[in-house]
């Protein structure tokens, strides 16, 4: 029987196993393991890109947003408002550093409602963090005005937004800094941890370069500081995966077309959007579906050999009993929540395996009327 697993772990190496091979003899011949020209010729390449000033390698995504925060001057019990449907390095970057989380609802798309962010301003309120999520940014105007209007700073957890836009912006760029993940199963991703800070704020850019390496510029050290410097390995993996990375969002955005194509006529699946309009560019990290009957689909999907996940373990961040934020009411999310699902979607799989994701989940609901 066919197997199309959620995403294909080994594959991420013996896709280009000769090449890898030959980075990894290259990079580690040089012993340049730490801080070399690999990681400088990636941070250069994404800063490009993006179209920003600085790209900044750094361990993880956590860390990225962890160090912005603190860099960017937050203090204890400063509120930042975010989408309560994001991964707990959101709000975990904000408790590190003495902040609290105030959650918002979700909106159709599943990103952060922008209407419902106003009401949750106080005069404890210090930042909105939008969260970018499987690959599609937010509407980003009512947002901007916000922050404008109450002197809010953005940082962005763009983690899953590498390559997507809104009115032809990058994600992570509209604020004060944005983030990315490496993670080995984003749409960029390398073996193991990795994540990026981007800016156009020199002053900061100049505090992150330290402040990853102990705090040190060159042999000086002007802060306190952490370790937390993306390895020259992983940027030297990542250099060569992202040269061909517009062919990369254009496999993923022809996968997505394939889901749609055959999942349209399908009234007991919501189908995430997709060129709704003009202002949206789409690069599909995931490709989420709201379904009837979520547990049983993803289980007749797994006895079919199809590998599906729900995000965030199942959990938005207020319906975690122990983090302490279950006092938000967010009606939306909840909703979201009891049918959201991720379908395969990387680069590993054939348009034969979506069809067959595809043509699995209508025979679920034919059978089950």
């Amino acid at each position: 029987m066919r197997k199309v697993p959620f995403f294909d772990y080994p594959k991420l190496y013996k896709s280009n196993q000769e090449k890898f091979l030959k980075i990894f003899d290259e990079v580690s011949s040089r012993g340049a393991y730490i801080l070399q020209k690999d990681l400088v010729e990636f941070e250069e390449s994404i800063a490009r890109f993006c179209d920003v000033n600085h790209a900044i390698g750094v361990a993880n995504a956590t860390d990225a947003l962890e160090i912005v925060f603190f860099l960017s001057g937050i203090e204890k019990g400063d509120e930042v408002i975010m989408p309560s449907h994001t991964m707990t390095a959101s709000p975990s970057a904000v408790v590190a550093n003495g902040g609290k989380p105030v959650l918002v609802d979700c909106g159709e798309d599943g990103l952060i409602n922008s209407d419902l962010i106003e009401e949750k301003i106080t005069d404890k309120t210090k930042y909105i963090m939008p969260v970018q999520l499987n690959g599609r940014t937010c509407k980003m105007e009512k947002i901007l005005h916000l922050a404008k209007e109450y002197n809010l700073k953005i940082i962005e957890d763009s983690a899953q937004g590498l390559g997507s836009t809104y009115k032809n912006q990058q994600a992570g760029t509209f604020g004060l800094a944005g983030v990315f993940s490496f993670y080995p199963a984003k749409i960029l991703g390398t073996f193991g941890d990795g994540g990026m800070i981007i800016t156009n704020n020199n002053n900061l850019a100049e505090k992150i370069y330290q402040f990853r390496d102990h705090g040190r510029n060159s042999l000086d050290c002007n802060m306190w500081g952490r370790n937390s410097r993306l390895d020259n390995l992983h940027a030297a993996f990542l250099l060569f995966q992202f040269k061909d990375f517009k062919n990369t969002i254009k496999r993923r955005r022809k996968i997505a077309s394939i889901y749609f194509e055959m999942l349209k006529d399908c009234d007991d699946i919501k189908m995430p959007i997709f060129n709704d309009d003009s202002d949206h560019f789409d690069t599909f990290q995931n490709f989420e579906v709201l379904v009837k009957n979520r547990d049983k689909l993803k289980e007749h999907l797994s006895k079919n050999n199809i590998g599906t996940i729900i995000q965030w373990g199942g959990k938005a961040i207020h319906q975690f009993d122990s983090l302490g934020l279950t006092n938000f009411v967010l009606p939306n999310t909840d909703n979201y929540f009891k049918e959201c699902l991720l379908l395969p979607m990387n680069l590993f799989i054939t348009d034969s395996d979506v069809k067959y994701v595809a043509k699995t989940i209508k025979n679920f609901y034919q059978d089950n009327v």
